[in-house]
């Protein structure tokens, strides 16, 4: 499932990946690693994070740099971030760990850390 909606997300944006979200699905995103730290509720939610990026970046791109299953419907997902400042053109990349939570064959949570060591320990 997190395979598949990153797959969608490549192919046709938010869009593809509203549907696999979880109507009670949660993200926070940690001060450290945000330039709007916030919490994100069910598809709208999601659709409210990614509509954040418009206000300073465009050609956004989240590429996952594989899929590891830790049990228990979670699996880990070392992530680049990329896109590209809307008034200086300066592309910037950001690399995160994220750790999706999947019930129900959606997206439940989704925790994220700096490095995988990080997400580990949290995960337990």
């Amino acid at each position: 499932m997190v395979r598949s909606g990153f797959e969608a997300f490549a192919r046709v944006g938010i869009d593809g990946l509203v549907p696999l979200v979880h109507h009670d699905f949660e993200m926070t995103t940690p001060a450290a690693l945000a330039a709007e730290p916030g919490t994100y509720r069910g598809p709208e939610g999601m659709r409210r994070y990614w509509d954040s990026f418009g206000d300073g970046m465009d050609q956004v791109r989240f590429i996952a740099e594989g899929f590891e299953d830790l049990g228990d419907g979670r699996v880990l997902t070392p992530v680049r971030l990329q896109g590209r400042g809307l008034s200086t053109g300066i592309e910037v990349e950001q690399a995160v760990v994220l750790i999706w939570e999947v019930r129900d064959a959606m997206a439940y949570r989704c925790l994220i850390y700096g490095s995988v060591e990080e997400a580990r320990k949290a995960s337990g």
